[in-house]
């Protein structure tokens, strides 16, 4: 007898469950949602994730090294000014200027020494007197006002770039001077000049 009830409540069953598929009342099936991983509040967004190191930038820091100014004369290719980097040998200006001109007497002066900001490198011509270092005080000499060009005039007491024009000018005009006294016949050059010039110069 129980047998037989429990096998009419499952047709039962089956039957209500026909009807209710037939008439779409059947329950759909029901998926869970997913859920969807999320960053943490404190992580702005942008941030760099946690143990993820930003790239280093290759933007190089700043190292521009000091620059001085010097003046190169004499018997260079290109005399004028040029800036060179702090520390710069007087050999490697000589470089910056051209390189030295023919006839330069470089042995007469300290080619490894170090520029400083406004220092005048001069080269002289070979037979021709080396200026000083800036600093020293220079020995004593005597300059052939027959022979030496303007920048060496312009190491006589008393004469500039104007008087060593004038002195060259006449040795041209005129020929090399005799005597010291010719001196005199320089425009510009008066008795006192001559007597600070006699002890300085030979013919």
């Amino acid at each position: 007898m129980a047998a037989r009830v429990a096998i009419i409540a499952l047709v039962v069953a089956l039957v209500i469950t026909a009807v209710l598929l037939a008439r779409g009342l059947a329950p759909a099936p029901v998926t869970a949602p997913i859920p969807t991983p999320q960053a943490p509040a404190s992580q702005a967004p942008g941030a760099e994730a946690p143990g993820v190191e930003a790239p280093a930038s290759s933007e190089p820091a700043g190292t521009g090294a000091a620059t001085v100014v010097v003046h190169v004369a004499g018997a260079v290719r290109e005399p004028g000014v040029v800036n060179v980097p702090e520390g710069t040998r007087v050999a490697e200006v000589i470089d910056v200027a051209g390189g030295a001109a023919e006839g330069a007497d470089l042995d007469a002066i300290n080619l490894a020494s170090t520029v400083t900001d406004g220092q005048q490198v001069y080269v002289p011509q070979q037979g021709e007197a080396a200026r000083p270092e800036p600093g020293t005080t220079p020995a004593s000499s005597t300059i052939d006002v027959n022979t030496a060009d303007a920048a060496t005039l312009e190491q006589l007491p008393g004469i500039g770039p104007a008087l060593a024009a004038e002195i060259i000018g006449w040795r041209e005009q005129n020929g090399p001077f005799a005597t010291v006294e010719d001196l005199l016949q320089v425009s510009g050059i008066g008795p006192a000049t001559l007597e600070r010039l006699r002890d300085e110069v030979v013919l």
